[in-house]
Formats: C-alpha cells, structure tokens, sequence
C-alpha cells in the first residue's frame, strides 16, 4: 500500500513538473515575441519645408478711437423746448439738436433794446448840442457810455439766445438721446455723444525695444474678430512721445478709412504694424505645430534603427521657435532646415522614435490667405 502510493506521488510531480516547463517554455517564447513585436507604422501626411521670405510685422491690440468725438451738453440751463434729432441719426456740422425755452431772454432783450434805442437818440441829440457847445464834453462822453452800454447787453442776451440753441459742433453719428421734451436741463448737462467715424483712429502699444523701427507712414492692418471679421488697413499718424512706465510700451496712433462705419469707438481690433523689410521663415501649416507648455515641437521624418539594429522610416521630436501666424500657415525662426519633411497631420498620435508611413493623398490647409467655403 506504502509503495502504491509513493508510486502515485512521483508520477504526480513528474506530470506537474512537465506541465510547468511547458508553461515556461510558452511564456518565456511570448516574452521574447513581445520584445520583438513593432507596432505597425502610423499613417501622416508630410510636407517638405522650404524658406520663404515674410514682411516682418509686429502684432498688439488696438483700440478703436473717434479722430473727433465729444459728449453734446447744454451750454446754459433752461427747458428743453424742441428736440431736432433721432438716436443713431447722421448729422452735419451746424445743424440743430435741440433749442431750450428762450422766453424770458427774448423779454429782457426787448426791454434792453428799447433802452439802447433811447441811449442812441440820447447820444445823437448830445453829439448835436456838443457841436453848438450848448453841453460840455463829460456829458457828452456820458450819453455815449450810456449808448454803448445797452448796446452791449443787447448783444449778450443774443448771445444767451444762441447758446440756447444747441447745434452739432461737427459732422457725424449720433449716439442714443438722453433728455426728453420739456425736461431742465443744467449747465453742462448732456444731450447725445457725437462721433465723426470716417476716418478713425486706432490706438495700439508697441514695446520699447521695437519703439526704433516704427516709422510715421508704416502700413497697419487692423482686424476684428466676429462674424463677419472686419479688415481694414491704414497708416501710422503718429507716436507718443513718452514711453508708458508701467507697461515699457510706447502708444503708436494709426488713421484709417472706415467708409462702412464698422468700426466703432471703443472696439478692440487686432493690429498689424509692417516694418519695412522681410525676414527668412520657414512656413509650417498650423496643424503640424504640437504646442505644449514646455515647448512648441514638429515631428520631423527620418531614417532610424531600432535595437536590433535594424532601419525603419520614423519620426524625431524637434523642438522650434515660432514666429507670426499667416492664414494657415505659422512662421518657423528656427528648429528645422530647408529640405526637412515634417508630419502634418497625425501629431497628436505619435511619440518620438514612432514609425510612420506618409500618405499625401489628402493634406491639411497651407494657404496663406483661406477663403472661407460656400455654406
């Protein structure tokens, strides 16, 4: 019985020590397949870089500002009496807005004016008698003063009168209305902005260090963001003196022609100041940039060897400095060389050292100025 089951304990573990070389056997031929396995290569596109020659601009957000804008207010106070305009109306210069209530200035001006026609008679019977010496001269030079006195107030209250009639100081848009018929108004009391629009003024900053290479005449582009994107181009007019303490920039004013009225005070815009002269990039779609906060890279294709020694067609990871943005296209200062071929799509999927296969069937946009498709 004892040597029947010692029997059956050795052919036991003689099954289970096969069954586990066996095992060992399978894993260890898995181990050396998994070490050996190449993932299949990552379909991209690629484009082979090439240096152009770009106008060097500097880019800043502007500000839009009226060449003439002012807030409209009542010069004197009184009651508004007739208003002349509507909100948002195009007005010329000298044209009525509004007239206050003149009634008791046109009552005193009549009451002055009688007394001015009594001083003038007063004064030519006075210059008669002087001449046949009846009166001396004080009395005479007393009617004068007396005359050219009510004169004077005569002409004051017409001039209070006029200032009661409030009138657009130049041409241009009006904004909305604030005061209603028959409210009282104070002195400097506001009735409506007015804006002249065309041409208009756009405001930017530039830093110090570019503060030498701005010229009065350079060429600016501002644009805006929306639906759809205003685009207007001008020159620069004029550049602040002083340089701005807390920011180190340097305000830069540029006019532009703004027919349309699409630009408005206040508006932000993009602003595009050309310097003159054109610098060496090499142009890169936008979706072959990877950007990240370490570093902006490409994907640049090559001749690799894996361990084994053997070569396959990869990628490297190239780290680049960018430049200004052109349409589809981002200006590369350095990181590639002409002749590089760079993946343009797929970056997101591919490590460094990846094998890729280029299929250029179908290529992202490249276009310097893209026109939007028909919807």
């Amino acid at each position: 019985m004892a040597k029947r089951m010692i029997l059956m304990l050795i052919v036991t573990a003689v099954f289970v020590g096969a069954l586990g070389f066996v095992k060992f056997r399978q894993i260890q031929t898995a181990i050396g397949e998994a070490a050996s396995f190449q993932p299949p290569p990552e379909a991209v596109t690629t484009v082979v870089v090439s240096e152009e020659r770009w106008p060097a601009t500097l880019t800043a957000i502007g500000t839009v500002a009226a060449v003439q804008g002012v807030t409209v207010s009542a010069d004197l106070p009184g009651t508004v009496e007739r208003i002349e305009f509507e909100s948002g109306q195009a007005v010329r210069e000298g044209q009525v807005l509004a007239v206050l209530d003149t009634r008791q200035e046109q009552a005193q001006l009549a009451a002055v004016e009688a007394r001015r026609e009594l001083a003038r008679t007063n004064f030519e019977r006075m210059q008669g008698l002087l001449n046949e010496r009846v009166i001396s001269k004080a009395e005479f030079d007393q009617a004068t003063a007396e005359y050219r006195r009510t004169d004077a107030e005569a002409g004051e209250i017409r001039a209070a009168i006029q200032r009661k009639t409030i009138r657009a100081p130049f041409s241009g848009i009006l904004g909305i209305r604030e005061v209603n018929l028959g409210q009282y108004l104070a002195g400097g009391d506001p009735l409506v902005t007015l804006q002249a629009l065309n041409p208009i003024y756009v405001n930017f900053g530039v830093p110090q260090q570019a503060a030498t290479q701005v010229r009065v005449g350079r060429t600016v582009r501002v644009r805006t963001d929306g639906s759809p994107a205003i685009e207007l181009a001008g020159r620069v007019t004029a550049i602040d003196s002083v340089v701005d303490e807390a920011t180190r920039n340097i305000e830069v004013q540029a006019t532009l022609g703004n027919p349309e009225r699409a630009l408005r005070p206040g508006m932000f815009v993009q602003a595009e100041l050309f310097l003159g002269r054109e610098d060496p990039v090499k142009a890169l779609p936008a979706s072959a940039i990877s950007y990240a906060p370490y570093g902006d890279s490409v994907f640049v294709v090559a001749e690799l060897t894996d361990e084994q020694g053997r070569r396959y067609r990869g990628v490297r990871q190239q780290f680049v400095k960018l430049g200004p943005a052109r349409g589809d296209q981002v200006a590369v200062v350095s990181g590639v060389n002409p002749g590089d071929e760079v993946v343009t799509s797929g970056v997101f999927k591919l490590r460094n050292g990846a094998a890729v296969e280029v299929d250029n069937s179908v290529r992202p946009a490249n276009s310097p100025a893209p026109q939007p498709g028909n919807s």
